[in-house]
């Protein structure tokens, strides 16, 4: 939640400085800036170039941050280190009280210094993060910590922690943690650029970095162009056939909400776990999405169009070819660029079974040894290849579909 808290005013106060910035600076003068209306004229908006560095040096400064980062110059406070101590008071068998001290040494490798346990107190040592019970004299139960009642179960906030008192008695105590996440929730920018420099030189699993990228790739663009090459005429089929459309249509209506992770059983039982069966899993998720964009862009074009081909005499294949065609590309572009991203989210799920390379088997095989940053190096590298790939799909529908927007 505070992470949440924080991004949310770093957006609020980036947009605020964007406007000064911008105020008093003459607009660039395109098209878009000539037109009177813009609110809801959704080809009148244009990326804010300067939101997106801003947004991307937001998350950078938060990751680093909530890590410790030395690449950032602000963290939030981080789990206490160094020594700290508490009072109790505890009642003896024959009902009488007495006081002790425990001193607490809090440190990364939760080791107490030299010369720690000569003194009459209570000497403790606790990781960094962690809970230690401590281990008091004799019998005597504790009925106070720092003046304040305890009971089984109960818990008192002292200086740097908080002691607390479990079912059967025993005290335990629990040093600040503070905001900072540790490196095996989420480890700092620099250890997951380390790892991934590394792993660049020496590879991970008997395979270089660039081969497991490459097995990836080839799966999802192999899925994807087998869902393209069957799904587009499909979408055209049930667009301009009542029969195709009653037909399929079921069927693309049943399928298109199964999530792909749910096909994996049948998928392993029908074509193996090698290749093939990764291949298909990527296939099926690309068909459904690029079916229903095809259809979508045929049920698009207006009629108007179809009408004024027909009055100059043009055939059904002629109206294909040069009306519905044409004007359909939009939708299957946009379908194309969903039908990829849902493709890069499945080829973790396709390398779980028996996958010998690929950057999805590298996150399942780190996660198993909890090396988070090479789950989060892992991460990052699918993200930043698939929003490659989606850039240049964006080119290539500006450059073939230059007409995307217009009446």
């Amino acid at each position: 939640m505070a992470i949440l808290l924080v991004y949310v005013l770093a957006f609020v106060l980036a947009a605020a400085a964007a406007g000064l910035l911008r105020r008093g600076r003459a607009r660039r003068a395109d098209f878009s800036s000539l037109k009177t209306v813009t609110f809801g004229d959704e080809s009148a908006i244009r990326p804010d170039r300067l939101a997106s560095i801003a947004s991307v040096v937001v998350i950078f400064l938060l990751w680093g941050a909530f890590t410790g980062s030395k690449l950032v110059p602000l963290h939030v406070s981080g789990p206490f280190a160094g020594e700290t101590s508490f009072t109790y008071q505890s009642e003896g068998t024959g009902g009488q009280l007495s006081d002790g001290r425990v001193r607490i040494t809090v440190g990364p490798d939760g080791t107490l210094p030299a010369g720690a346990e000569t003194s009459d107190d209570v000497a403790v040592a606790v990781q960094s993060g962690r809970n230690k019970l401590i281990q008091l004299p004799g019998d005597a139960r504790v009925v106070s910590v720092n003046g304040t009642e305890i009971a089984p179960g109960g818990a008192v906030p002292v200086e740097d922690g908080t002691v607390s008192m479990t079912s059967k008695g025993t005290l335990s105590f629990a040093a600040e943690r503070g905001l900072q996440m540790e490196p095996i929730w989420l480890p700092s920018p620099e250890a997951v650029v380390g790892r991934f420099i590394e792993i660049m030189a020496n590879g991970y699993q008997n395979y270089s970095l660039w081969e497991h990228i490459g097995a990836s790739l080839l799966r999802v663009l192999a899925g994807f162009t087998l869902g393209a090459l069957v799904g587009i005429p499909l979408g055209y089929a049930m667009g301009l056939s009542g029969w195709f459309r009653g037909w399929f249509d079921p069927i693309v209506e049943f399928m298109r909400p199964v999530p792909p992770l749910a096909l994996i059983p049948l998928v392993i039982i029908w074509f193996g776990i090698w290749e093939t069966g990764k291949v298909v899993l990527l296939f099926l998720a690309a068909l459904w999405v690029m079916a229903i964009a095809a259809r979508a862009g045929v049920s698009g074009v207006r009629i108007s169009k179809i009408h004024a081909a027909y009055s100059l005499g043009a055939s059904k294949w002629q109206i294909l070819r040069h009306v519905i065609v044409p004007n359909s590309l939009p939708e299957i572009f946009t379908g194309a660029r969903v039908a990829m991203g849902v493709c890069w989210g499945t080829v973790v799920a396709a390398e779980l079974v028996a996958a010998q390379m690929g950057a999805g088997m590298m996150i399942i095989a780190a996660a198993k040894f909890q090396l988070t940053d090479i789950v989060m190096m892992g991460i990052i590298l699918i993200g930043l290849i698939g929003f490659g790939i989606d850039l240049l799909m964006r080119q290539a529908e500006t450059r073939l579909v230059p007409w995307k927007g217009r009446s």
